[in-house]
């Protein structure tokens, strides 16, 4: 599967390009110019589920800090700033990871 299959590649080139610059990333910006915030919850779910690199079922901040390069191999990765920004902005439960409800909850926000 490839995340084109459920998100146009010029939407993603589009919301890739707003934030090609170190701390310039702004999840909900990001969400918004890609199409994920247009996404029924399940299919959210699928995205959430391609960007799980090991499969846990949960985000830590090292899967977060390559979070554009699952949209495009060669994005830039996240700073750290930009990493904890995005993980304080969804992980609900403080337990250090983001779920595929915290997720989904954060993308439709």
């Amino acid at each position: 599967m490839s995340i084109t299959d459920l998100l146009s590649a010029d939407d993603i080139a589009a919301a890739l390009q707003e934030c090609q610059d170190p701390d310039t990333f702004e999840p909900q910006k990001f969400f918004q110019t890609s199409g994920l915030s247009k996404m029924s919850a399940s299919q959210v779910k699928d995205v959430f589920r391609f960007i799980d690199n090991d499969q846990s079922g949960y985000l830590d901040e090292h899967e977060l800090k390559f979070f554009l390069q699952k949209f495009e191999s060669g994005a830039r990765e996240l700073t750290e700033s930009e990493t904890k920004s995005l993980m304080a902005a969804a992980d609900n439960d403080g337990d250090g990871k983001i779920g595929a409800e915290e997720f989904q909850e954060m993308v439709h926000a």
